[in-house]
Parts: C-alpha cells; sequence; structure tokens
C-alpha cells in the first residue's frame, strides 16, 4: 500500500482523535444525548515484522435521544460542514444493510485518520441513533 507507519506518541494521537471527534459533534449542530466512553488504543494488524508494534486510536460514539428528523438535519450538517473542516467525504449512501440507514464515509485531509457516521433510524424498533467511529492511521508508538 506504500504507507509507512509514523512514529508518534499515543497521547498526541488521543488527543488529536478526541479533537476531531469533538468537532464532528460540533458539525452536527444537533442537541443530543452522547455516549461516554473516550479513545481508546488498539492494536493494528500486521502480516509482516511489525506485529504487536503498530497501533490506532478509536474513538466510537453515538448521538441519541433525538427524533429522526433532528437526526436527519445532523446528518445534513455533516455533508455540508465536513468539507469545511479538512475532510473528504469518499462515501455517502446507505450502509448496505437491510433498513439502507444513510452512512458518510470520510477521511481528513491533515491526519488521515478515517470516519464512519451511520443514522440508525430505529426502523427495526431501537431508538434512532447516529453511530460515530473514527479512527487513525496505524503509528509506532514512541515513549511507551
Amino acid at each position: 500500500m506504500g504507507y509507512e507507519p509514523k512514529s508518534r506518541s499515543t497521547e498526541t494521537v488521543k488527543g488529536e482523535i478526541s479533537k476531531l471527534s469533538s468537532r464532528i459533534f460540533d458539525v452536527m449542530a444537533i442537541k443530543s444525548k452522547v455516549t461516554e466512553p473516550g479513545p481508546n488504543v488498539q492494536p493494528c494488524e500486521s502480516s509482516d515484522g511489525d506485529a504487536g508494534k503498530l497501533y490506532r486510536v478509536r474513538h466510537p460514539w453515538s448521538a441519541y435521544g433525538v427524533g429522526n428528523e433532528v437526526m436527519g438535519k445532523g446528518m445534513a450538517n455533516l455533508r455540508q460542514e465536513l468539507p469545511r473542516q479538512g475532510w473528504k467525504i469518499e462515501k455517502v449512501g446507505d450502509d448496505g444493510s437491510k433498513n439502507k440507514n444513510m452512512q458518510i464515509l470520510a477521511v481528513h485531509e491533515k491526519t488521515l485518520s478515517q470516519a464512519e457516521i451511520t443514522w440508525l433510524k430505529g426502523l427495526d424498533g431501537h431508538e434512532p441513533l447516529i453511530e460515530v467511529n473514527l479512527y487513525s492511521r496505524c503509528f509506532r508508538s514512541v515513549g511507551a
């Protein structure tokens, strides 16, 4: 693939992902509840000699507690504003599920972090929510 993982501090990457995550929520511009867990560090899978040496920071969270009309506005705001915040939208469309949930896949052009944002409309009886899964590129941890 031609990507050489950079050596970075885990705390630096966690801070970067946390800031990007906050900006995504701000861009949604909806008043909703949000799940709490913050960014976490995970090993990256590697088939070469780097196995066990590469990591990524992942920050999954969801916005919930409001109806589909508000969620729709949040997704429309994301489609419009993410490019102005340095994100390149790679895909907008349904996620391939039976419910045809709307999904936005985007890459932050400066950090190359990725976001998978899915609007689960709750057509299966569950509460509607917007699920955000944000993760960094793989990196070598320094100072660990």
